[in-house]
């Protein structure tokens, strides 16, 4: 292992294992613990990591820090990857709860973030990311095995994921002190109230017998956050929501299965069958899964087994049935995780077939050893020994070719071959598995016990096998050994494992009658799952069992990682409470010891415990040499070996090789260091000397020349203080002379005012005297006058009042009234005339009523006046002219509320013909090739569902057909007869999107439905609504509007969904597409 600078300096503990002296289980355990107590979560063992899980968040993930932890590892391997093309692997082993996940999301969020950037690299890096949150929830206790597929750049193209071993046992069953699946709490503690509703479940864990309520709750775990986590990653990934939607009913199922519950019921014949106690569970389960409630009742009732020609069916006992509904719940849940698989994979994998870079990362679980040990820790057990095989194998190549490639002399190196071990439990004749499965198939009884007399009798004389029951007499008397169980002696110990619920667990069995009910339910996700319920295709072979299944997986992967360049990553959890500061000293020893941590370290100080360049090893120590230091001015290797010359290092301890020197011991390591340690103390001694002369000869320098600047502006200030005083005092003498000369101009000029003053006085009142006389001789003459004029005007009356009187009658008040009325009348109607409103139809003005009495002729002559206007308007139209208005209005009928682009069109007259395809010489040879008239020419947008940009195509509306044809050069793309049209699909935005959706089976539908965009969409819709109304042959078309519509393309069926947000080119509407099955059109906010 070539160790960094940085591991030996400022150094907690040893931060590399190998170089740990003198190496033990107890040192080993104390550096792990004192690097822990210090914040110090990761060690090395080599190029291993070991991780300790902190359960507390760390600032330890910075930029600052890129060079260290995961990221180190992370880097070599995408280096690797990038520059050197080697297909690298990464794997993360540990036990539940050690922070394998947290590990797999560090590596992958650093990969992310150092690859390139760009839309569709970032899509693809966000599904990669996102893909973790959808499964986390839904695994725990299995392995997962992620592809991450680069190109030639090292950019991510996408990845494929693999899973191992599900626990499915974990549905119906928990070890004491965890909880179930993550999802079943998530969902309970997410969902709004509306969904809980939806799925017919309650928030309340203890209504549902599969969740443990001992650990249901976690400290520092946030179900209801996580859950929208989930939903969001699922949307980014590529989930429809109806895909979510089956996805949460399927889960709610499976708690309500558990809810299930049977009593006893003893038949005629003496036989027991069971009942199903409460059928409410029952009932919404069905409800659910949409399966008729008598089916799935019979099918937990009764079994029926097919051999040959003849059926059987059998009445299942209560704990038959338990075991049946048990079995359903595992299966189901098991079918569901591997279906979410296979959906994400559909999602990110690449879409090129050309070959990648390939980046595997493997989480998987570790090494188990419990008091009670069954068949999932013995499968798991398996795999770890075959990961220790792998690893040691791939380590000492990686070690041999190192040594050749620097020309170091390689010496075979001693180490425990754990192949015996994999070959008892793998070998195809006489291994454990091949037994276990060959007595699942035995006819006959077949018992947990038959099938350890059966490993009693193979496998007695083997090293690594002990039963008390075996022909082996030296285990007849091991108390510890119970009779119903078997030891193997795996490379991390000893593990007993209890035979009881082998062959069960091996078979996996689901009934027959359960998988033929759940393919019977109308749930469209049900049918995939349990393909082998169809009756059509009944299958009497026998499925392969559980172990062989994952023996063949175990096989896959190990061939998957002998082709890649292997990185290790070890998890340790320091204590059973998941609480942050607390390490207990025997699990961390129990993890070490089935890790194989120390067997690892033996290996690897088995040749030479470290190695360095010559240039950073020369670098750091030739401060020892005096002929090294300060510069060297020749070859470094040279450098090197005068160092280690000077320094009389004896020669058995290190070795020269091409690029490097290799150190065998530690103890020569550190040997140097402390050499380095002192001679930097000495350095330093002399630095600090130095330092303290300059900075006494600068203080000193500082105090003289600061005391001449004292100086200096002190006397500058002395002189600066009596020139002011000299100032001051000529000042206040000035200012005195200037105040005497200014008060005696001040006496001249107020006499001067004062004389001329007086004068006006003078000459102001003569002229008002003069003015109040000629004001009274105006008053006294205006007052005669007018006296003259009022008894002229009393003597004429007083004449005409004589001459009247004699033609007065007895009706002159009518008269009176009739001339008062009259000009009433006329004064109203000339009013009115000056006062007429505009000839618009639309003007709603009238003047206001002058009296009370013409209210009834106010309000006729309003509307006489309205009907002529709107007469006069009318008689204005041509014959286009109303076609227009009547489109206007038919527009109204079908957009007005409904759709938000449709206010703006209304000022916009509808021009039909926008190229003026008959004019235009650009088009001749189109407009010959339509027979009809043109009822509407423009240019649209054809979007293209592969990558959402639009092609420019020429749309022509005859009273027959729709024809698309190329912008450049005219040429006909497709024609559409009207016939062949069934609706179109159109948003509520302001975007100008819209399907024109074909009759299924017509010959126009061959291509598929034809999504466009136009600005004038309105117009386009509008006009082909009328042509289908008032063609006799075709029906009318149907507008669909919404905001989420299907789109046929070719044979797939493509949703586009349009949301409001901010496109990323500014106010434009904007199309792309967010996976195979959704394109996402993003409308800009209405303001």
């Amino acid at each position: 292992m070539e160790v960094k600078t940085s591991l030996l300096d400022n150094m907690i503990g040893v931060g590399d294992m190998v170089l740990l002296e003198p190496l033990s289980e107890d040192s080993f355990l104390e550096n792990l613990q004192k690097r822990f107590d210090h914040n110090e979560i990761y060690t090395y063992i080599g190029s291993v990591v070991i991780s300790m899980n902190p359960y507390r968040s760390l600032p330890i993930f910075t930029p600052d820090k890129v060079e260290e932890y995961l990221y180190r590892l992370s880097t070599s391997a995408y280096r690797s990857l990038r520059d050197q093309d080697k297909d690298q692997c990464i794997l993360i082993t540990g036990e539940s709860g050690a922070g394998k996940t947290e590990a797999s999301k560090l590596v992958m969020s650093y990969v992310a973030a150092v690859c390139g950037k760009g839309q569709e690299v970032n899509k693809v890096k966000e599904q990669l990311l996102q893909s973790n949150p959808v499964l986390e929830g839904e695994y725990s206790g299995s392995g997962k095995y992620m592809d991450i597929e680069f190109d030639f750049k090292g950019d991510p193209l996408g990845g494929v994921i693999s899973n191992y071993l599900l626990e499915k046992s974990r549905v119906v069953k928990q070890p004491r002190g965890e909880r179930n699946f993550h999802v079943f709490y998530q969902l309970l503690s997410g969902a709004s109230d509306d969904t809980l509703r939806k799925l017919k479940l309650d928030r309340d864990f203890s209504k549902y017998n599969y969740l443990s309520l001992d650990s249901a709750a976690v400290n520092g775990l946030d179900d209801a956050a996580n859950f929208r986590t989930v939903r969001n990653a699922m949307q980014i990934v590529g989930f429809m929501e109806d895909e979510v939607q089956s996805v949460l009913e399927l889960v709610a199922a499976v708690l309500k299965l558990g809810n299930i519950e049977f009593k006893p019921e003893s038949r005629c014949n003496g036989t027991d069958e069971s009942r199903i106690k409460d059928k409410n569970d029952l009932k919404e389960m069905c409800e659910l899964l949409g399966i008729e409630q008598s089916v799935l009742e019979r099918a937990f009732s009764y079994r029926t087994v097919e051999a040959k020609m003849e059926k059987v069916s059998t009445t299942l006992n209560v704990a038959q049935a338990y075991y049946a509904r048990d079995a359903l719940a595992k299966n189901l849940y098991s079918r569901l995780f591997s279906w979410l698989v296979t959906r994400i994979n559909e999602s990110i994998k690449a879409q090129t077939k050309t070959r990648h870079k390939v980046m595997g990362v493997l989480d998987i679980y570790g090494f188990e050893i419990f008091e009670d040990n069954s068949f999932e820790q013995f499968i798991i057990n398996y795999c770890n020994e075959k990961l220790q095989q792998i690893f040691i194998e791939l380590t000492l190549r990686e070690e041999q070719e190192e040594y050749v490639r620097e020309g170091i002399e390689w010496t075979n190196i001693e180490y425990f071959n754990n192949a015996i071990i994999c070959d008892l439990i793998e070998n195809n004749q006489n291994g454990i598995l091949a037994m276990l499965d060959e007595e699942c198939l035995r006819p006959g009884t077949v018992t947990d016990e038959t099938f350890l007399d059966k490993l009693n009798t193979v496998c007695a004389e083997h090293q690594h096998f002990e039963s008390r029951l075996s022909k082996n007499s030296k285990f007849l008397t091991d108390h510890s050994l119970p009779h119903n169980c078997f030891r193997i002696q795996h490379y991390a110990g000893k593990v007993l494992y209890r035979v009881e619920g082998f062959v069960d667990k091996n078979n996996d069995l689901l009934y027959r009658d359960l998988s033929q009910a759940m393919y019977k339910a109308n749930h469209s996700l049900i049918k995939q799952l349990f393909p082998e319920g169809n009756p059509a295709k009944v299958n009497l072979k026998r499925p392969p069992t559980a172990g062989f299944q994952f023996r063949a997986s175990v096989g896959t992967l190990m061939k998957n990682l002998q082709t890649k360049n292997p990185n290790y990553i070890r998890c340790i959890k320091p204590n059973d409470k998941k609480a942050s500061h607390i390490f207990t000293d025997s699990l961390v020893r129990h993890q070490v010891r089935y890790l194989g941590l120390m067997e690892n370290v033996r290996v690897r100080r088995a040749g030479y415990a470290f190695r360095q360049a010559y240039e950073p090893c020369l670098e750091r120590y030739k401060m020892l040499c005096k002929r090294t230091w300060p510069h060297w001015r020749g070859p470094a290797r040279e450098g090197v070996e005068v160092l280690m010359t000077d320094l009389q290092v004896p020669a058995e301890e290190f070795s020269y090789g091409r690029s490097k020197i290799f150190i065998r011991n530690p103890r020569t390591l550190f040997f140097l260091e402390e050499r380095r340690r002192q001679c930097l103390e000495d350095l330093a001694t002399l630095i600090q000397k130095i330092y303290r002369g300059w900075k006494c000869r600068t203080q000193f320098l500082l105090l003289k020349k600061s005391q001449v600047t004292v100086a200096a502006w002190y006397r500058r200030y002395a002189q600066q203080k009596k020139y002011k005083r000299i100032k001051s005092a000529t000042t206040v003498v000035q200012s005195y002379t200037r105040g005497w000369q200014a008060r005696k101009l001040l006496r001249e000029l107020k006499y001067q005012k004062r004389c001329e003053e007086a004068v006006t006085t003078i000459a102001a009142f003569w002229h008002g005297t003069q003015a109040r006389r000629e004001l009274r001789r105006l008053k006294e003459e205006a007052r005669r006058k007018h006296a003259v004029a009022v008894i002229w005007a009393y003597w004429q009356g007083l004449k005409v009042r004589r001459e009247y009187r004699k033609f007065f009658r007895a009706n002159a008040g009518k008269k009176i009234y009739d001339f008062t009325i009259q000009r009433i009348i006329q004064k109203y109607f000339l009013n009115l005339k000056s006062t007429m409103p505009s000839m618009s139809p639309i003007d709603k003005n009238w003047p206001t009523r002058p009296y009370l009495f013409l209210d009834g002729v106010h309000t006729d002559l309003r509307r006489i006046f309205h009907l002529w206007r709107c007469k006069k308007y009318r008689s204005q139209f041509t014959e286009e002219k109303k076609a227009v208005y009547e489109e206007k209005l038919e527009a109204s009928e079908i957009f007005k509320d409904k759709k938000a682009l449709y206010p703006s069109s209304v000022s916009q007259p509808f021009k039909g013909d926008y190229l003026e395809i008959s004019k235009n010489p650009k088009y001749q040879k189109l407009n010959s090739a339509v027979d009809e008239k043109v009822l509407l020419a423009d240019v649209v947008n054809k979007i293209n569902r592969a990558n959402g940009k639009g092609t420019a195509r020429i749309f022509l509306l005859t009273k027959k057909s729709v024809v698309l044809a190329d912008q450049k050069t005219g040429q006909v793309k497709a024609s559409v007869p009207l016939p062949d049209l069934s609706s179109v699909s159109v948003s509520t935005q302001t975007d100008g999107f819209f399907a024109l959706r074909l009759k299924e089976g017509s010959a126009s539908a061959v291509k598929g439905d034809f999504l466009l965009s136009s600005e004038h969409l309105i117009e386009i819709i509008t006009k082909l609504h009328r042509v289908g109304a008032t063609t006799a042959d075709m029906e009318q078309l149907n507008v669909d509007i919404s905001d989420e519509f299907l789109v046929q393309f070719k044979q797939d069926k493509v949703c586009v969904k349009f949301i409001q947000g901010v496109p990323k080119n500014g106010n434009s509407v904007s199309c792309k597409r967010k996976n195979n099955r959704l394109l996402e059109v993003s409308v800009p906010t209405t303001p």
